[in-house]
Formats: structure tokens, sequence, C-alpha cells
């Protein structure tokens, strides 16, 4: 629609509103990302915002949008004297579609002019177009990791810099980077969240008043948008008004030692890395009262500020909740507002700020009791012999996952096609140019370098003396590009009685949380298998989310017998159904087990089940059955050609290896819960040394 909804028409969402206003008034706040569920108005209220943005000065017909009181001395379309006439313009808002390419973002060399004319022209990109403006990515943790390391030059550096092609280029991009993302679909790389001023959460409100207030706004817009935003001429004029006042008084707010002692404390308390946090939290309370029309920046200032600009800043295992706790917040702010009031760290009033220790509250705090042998071995021997299952139903409660580590790099070998990522190796539109052939069909992405190699022996056949070059469609070659791509990563986790032992399952689901830690970093689907008992259950359907599977993982519970083939069954089940509806993403199908198979279990429920189901079916609860019913399952889905990895959860000094003979059936590899440190083999070189 061409008339945007108004910014002041929007219902609640008042951090969102603010961040975004903030924004406004200040750039040099750096931008916000919005964070939230589908359907909230995150686009629609980035896309208001551009309307109450101030128009700016630029250089009569500069395409890199120079500011006439001081232009770029590097401009590509300059150099721009000092009487050069300056227009006024609205403020851009330059969208950034997910699916852009490299050249569309930055720039390169214009094709049709190096053609036609043999002159090596540059074309800007949205890098240049969003300078002195607004660059809005929509999904931004969807973004492909080449365009966001050219994000990330960018505002770092304030400036472009193309260097392909013969082109040399560099020119200003000073830009407000508004993102939205629904968090379900997967996160943003630390260092691009970092380079985001302020980031808010958003949801739909859960009262009953305010959700028809919005479905009544929206459905008026909707019917007649330029009388609707008729409606609202007043409010969105008032709007303007108050930021171009805000703006002017910003140069004269006050930020005090006080106030940036306070900004030092939260930032220390909250650990966050580095000191773009306290600039940021400054800067944001600047704004903040100049908003409020007022000189001096408050304590008030800085909390608010600080809810905006720490929560994706501190220092988090990426599957923690986000924002800050308010309590630990509020309490720093007081502590260190004692210390400028009261100097004396012994006063009456414990000015020093001492952080609670333990007896604080009526003593130490007392550790859970451990639990006894009896405990610790509980199941550890059930399903050896087919023995029974402990009491109760023999399950034991969910245990706590062990401290994450750098998982090794487990990989799909071969070379894919599937979405960006960075897990394996593929053919994509977006990677580095690796060489050049022929276009089966229309040509996507042109190889220069290759197609004047191509036509350049016939120039003098073609009747070309002069400078240019003729080219005709036989030379045109097509550039083959290989980056990388994320996989689905499939974990069927053993949750049987023989993996559950306290202290076992524990390194167990820490391993797998590190798997899914580096599921998490390299941008892939993740999905979770279990089984135990009587049968295999989708804990997790496949998903970007990977923590949900984090938060699964926790909740697993544990016990009973090992029904490894219907765990088998059921991930290829599940296979079968994701390569339906993503058939370019492979699968690394990742089983995590000590190998054992002592039950045949029956397989998930399907309104259409595999003709492999019936392996399970009439299959005895001991003996060799249950592994040969384990044994055709791991080939069926080596047949179908899934990558497996399984990792050997067997411990203790006599081992069966039964998880290496369920690798070969299944055509992988296996690792053992060691192995899977990232740091295994340096480990074993320092032990080695320290030996010698």
């Amino acid at each position: 629609m061409s008339t945007a909804y108004p910014f002041s028409a929007i219902v609640g969402m008042d951090d969102l509103r603010l961040a975004l206003l903030l924004n406004a008034v200040s750039p040099a706040v750096g931008g916000v990302l919005v964070r939230g569920e589908k359907g909230t108005a995150k686009s629609t209220a980035v896309r208001a915002l551009s309307a109450l943005m101030p128009e700016v000065e630029v250089v009569a017909g500069c395409r890199f949008s120079c500011d006439p009181a001081s232009p770029d001395p590097h401009c590509p379309d300059g150099p721009h004297g000092e009487d050069t006439g300056g227009v006024s313009r609205p403020a851009r808002m330059v969208e950034l579609p997910v699916g852009a390419s490299e050249d569309r973002l930055v720039g390169a060399l214009d094709i049709e002019r190096a053609l036609s004319e043999g002159k090596k022209a540059f074309e800007p990109g949205l890098l240049a177009a969003a300078h002195r403006g607004l660059l809005y990515v929509d999904e931004v943790n969807l973004l492909h990791d080449h365009l966001v390391d050219l994000l990330l030059d960018a505002a770092a550096m304030g400036a472009s810099y193309v260097e392909r092609e013969g082109v040399s280029v560099r020119h200003a991009s000073r830009f407000l980077l508004v993102g939205t993302m629904n968090p379900e679909e997967g996160e943003l790389r630390p260092q691009l969240l970092d380079r985001f001023g302020l980031t808010v959460e958003v949801a739909a409100s859960r009262e009953p008043d305010e959700r028809v207030e919005v479905v009544r706004r929206r459905l008026a817009y909707d019917e007649d948008p330029a009388g609707f935003a008729a409606r609202w001429t007043g409010e969105e004029a008032a709007l303007r008004e108050r930021i171009a006042a805000a703006r002017a008084l910003l140069p004269h707010v006050r930020l005090g030692d006080g106030a940036l002692r306070q900004i030092a404390a939260v930032c220390a308390a909250f650990e966050v890395d580095g000191m773009r946090a306290d600039i940021v939290t400054a800067r944001t309370a600047t704004a903040i009262a100049a908003w409020a029309g007022r000189t001096e920046v408050l304590a008030e200032d800085v909390r608010q500020a600080a809810l905006l600009a720490l929560p994706h800043r501190r220092r988090r295992n990426p599957f923690d909740a986000p924002g800050l706790d308010e309590d630990t917040l509020d309490e720093t702010l007081e502590q260190s507002r004692g210390e400028d009031d009261d100097p004396d760290p012994d006063g009456p009033d414990g000015g020093g700020g001492r952080p609670p220790q333990d007896g604080d509250d009526g003593g130490p705090q007392t550790p859970a009791p451990r639990e006894s042998a009896e405990n610790e071995r509980v199941n550890e021997t059930v399903d050896e012999g087919g023995a029974a299952a402990p009491r109760g139903a023999g399950e034991q409660s969910a245990v706590a996952a062990g401290e994450p580590f750098k998982a090794r790099l487990l990989d799909v070998p071969g070379l894919g096609e599937g979405v960006a990522g960075r897990r394996s190796r593929a053919r994509t539109a977006h990677g580095r140019t690796t060489g050049a052939h022929r276009p089966q069909g229309a040509l996507t992405a042109l190889h220069l370098a290759a197609t004047v190699r191509a036509a350049a022996p016939y120039q003098h056949a073609r009747g070309r003396s002069g400078p240019g070059l003729v080219v005709r469609r036989d030379d045109l070659r097509q550039a083959v590009r290989e980056g990388r791509e994320g996989n689905l990563v499939l974990f069927v986790v053993d949750a049987s009685g023989s993996m559950a032992a306290r202290q076992r399952m524990s390194a167990v689901k820490g391993a797998v949380l590190s798997l899914l830690l580096d599921a998490y970093q390299r941008r892939d689907k993740v999905g979770l298998v279990t089984f135990r008992g009587t049968g295999a259950e989708v804990a997790l359907p496949p998903t970007s989310s990977v923590e949900a599977g984090a938060a699964r993982l926790g909740k697993l519970p544990t016990g009973g017998r090992t029904p490894l083939a219907a765990g088998l069954l059921k991930a290829r089940e599940v296979l079968r159904v994701e390569r339906l509806r993503d058939p370019s993403r492979r699968p690394l199908l990742v089983v995590v087990t000590d190998g054992r198979a002592t039950g045949s279990g029956t397989v998930a429920r399907s309104s259409r089940p595999s003709p492999a189901t019936t392996l399970s079916a009439g299959g005895r609860q001991g003996g060799t059955e249950p592994v040969r019913l384990a044994s055709r399952a791991a080939r069926l889905l080596a047949a179908d050609g899934a990558a497996s990895v399984v990792v050997d959860c067997e411990s203790g000094p006599v081992r069966l290896g039964l998880a290496g003979a369920l690798a070969r059936d299944l055509a992988g590899t296996v690792v053992t819960l060691d192995e899977l440190r990232a740091d295994a083999v340096s480990a074993l070189v320092r032990d080695v040394r320290r030996a010698a």
C-alpha cells in the first residue's frame, strides 16, 4: 500500500515505540532489533517510523547523498565544491531483502556501460542508497552470512569498500540499522547482534480490550488507508515536532559523573563484553532525557536505557531467556547512587553495596543431598539380560545437562545445494566463485572475466577495431559459486535404563547440548527423537529454534528398555516427511546411544506408516531379536542415503563395541563422548607431552 500506517495509531508496544523514537532523536544510538512472534506489527512500526524522520539536505545529483555542509572527499560522484547546491528530501528507508545478492547490497560494475562503452563505471547498491537514512532488514536472522559480513564492515567503519571486477570504490555509508526477526526461526550471530544499539521483545497483548482496538484500527486502515491516515494527521505532526525539538535539545543534555558511574556499574554487573554497551547506554540515556524535555540525565533515564541497550549484550548462553533481571538492575543502581551520596562504604546504610553472601538470608545455602550409591547406579544394569524395569514405570526424573563444550564439526559429505548456512559444502548463489560454465537456461550470475575471455579471440572476426567489446550470447558464462549450507540435524537420543545413571546421563545431555549449540551457530534446523520403554517419539519436530530443542532435552525422562529399532525407524519416517517439505536441505543423523538393544518397541503412530514399521512387530523383548531388528533398521537408513554419526556413550572398563557395529550398519562414523570435543586431539597431545 502506498500510504503507510500512522505511527501514532499503533496500539500498545510502548518499548518498541520508544526505541524507534529514540533512534529518530539520536541516530548515534545505533538502531534497534525487534524480536517477537509473528503477527505483532514489527514491520508496520518500522515502516511507520520512516514517515517521521526529519528531511535531509543532500548535494544535488549526488547518488551517495553527500551533505552539502560537509561533502565526502572520497565520494565517487565528487569532488563537490563549496558552492555546490543542496536540495532537501525525505530520509530514505531502504529495505534489504533476505535473498538479495552481494552485488545488490554493495554495488558492482555497470555491465551495460562496460560492454557498450568500454568504461569501468560503478553502479551503487543498497548501502549507498541507505546513507544518512534507515536500512531495514525484515527477518534479519535469516540473512545470508556473506551479507551479514558486509553489513558488519559497513556498520563498523561507516563506509563501504568495493574491490571487485576491476572496480575500486569507497563511499560513506552511515545508516540507522533496524531489523525484525522471529526468534523461533533461529538467532543472530553475536557480531551482528552487537551492532544493534537497542533491542526490544514484542508480543501480542493478552488484554481483550486492547486486542479489539488493534483489530478495529487495522480494519479501518485496510478499508481506506488514505482516510485512516488523514484522521491521525494531527498526532503525526505533533510527533514530528517533538522529535525535532528533542534533536535540538540533545546537544545541551548533560550526562553527569553520577550517571556515568551508574551506567558503568550496571554494565559491569551484567558482565557485558567490551565497552560498546556503556557507550550505547550513555547515548540512549541522553536521548531519553532529550525526549522528555530535560537537560540532565536522571537515574530513571539510565534504568530505561539499560533495559533497552543491555539484554542482547549481556554474557549468556544462547539458550538462556532474554532480558535483564530488573531486581539486580535496581539493586545496582541503588548501590551506585549510594556510593555517590555517601562516600563512606562502612556507613550505617552499608553504602559499600556488598553483594549478598552465603548466610545473609539465614545461614549458608545447603546443597541438595547427594544421591546414594544405590540411586547413582539405578537402571545401570537394566536391559542387560532383559531385567525388569525399576519400581514404578521404570522412569527417572529428568537429569540436568552437564556443561556444554565446543563440539567438533560433524558434516554431511559431498557437495549439496541447500539453504545457506555454515556446516557443509554446497553450491550456492552467494558463495565464493570457484569457476564458470555455459549457462543451462537463464543466466543468473554472470562471470565477467570468463565471458570476456570467451569473447576476446573473436573481436577481429566480428569487425571490432576500436574500444569496447562485442559479446554474443554464446560468450556468456555462468559463475559457479561454492559456500556453506545449513543442514537438518536430527538427534536420536537413547533415554533407556542403560543410559539412565545420573552422572552418565548428565554427560550425555551435555554432549547433545553442545551439538545443539553448534547447530545454533551453523544455522541448522534441528529435530529430536527419543526412544525408551515401549517405543519412540518425536520430542521436537524439525525446527529452526534450537532453544526449543534445549528445553525439551532438559525435560527428557529416562528409564525402561531400549527399543533401538523403533527409534531408528521413527527417525527414518521424520526424514522422509522432511525430505518432501524441504528436498534441498540435507540431513545429518546423530544417534546418541550405547548401542544396546533390548526391546523392539513400537513405532510412533502415523496415518501412513512406512512398510519398515513391520520390523518392530512381534519381536521378542530380549535376546538377539531386538539387535537384529535394530541392524535392519540401520541398513534401511543407510540405503536412504542419510549421513549418520553415532555418539558412543558406553562407559566402564569392559566395552561391547555395539555402537561401532551400529555405525557400520548406518554406513556412518562413530565417535565417543570424549572424542566429540573439538579440543580432544590437542588435549591428547598435551597428555603425551606431559608423560614424556
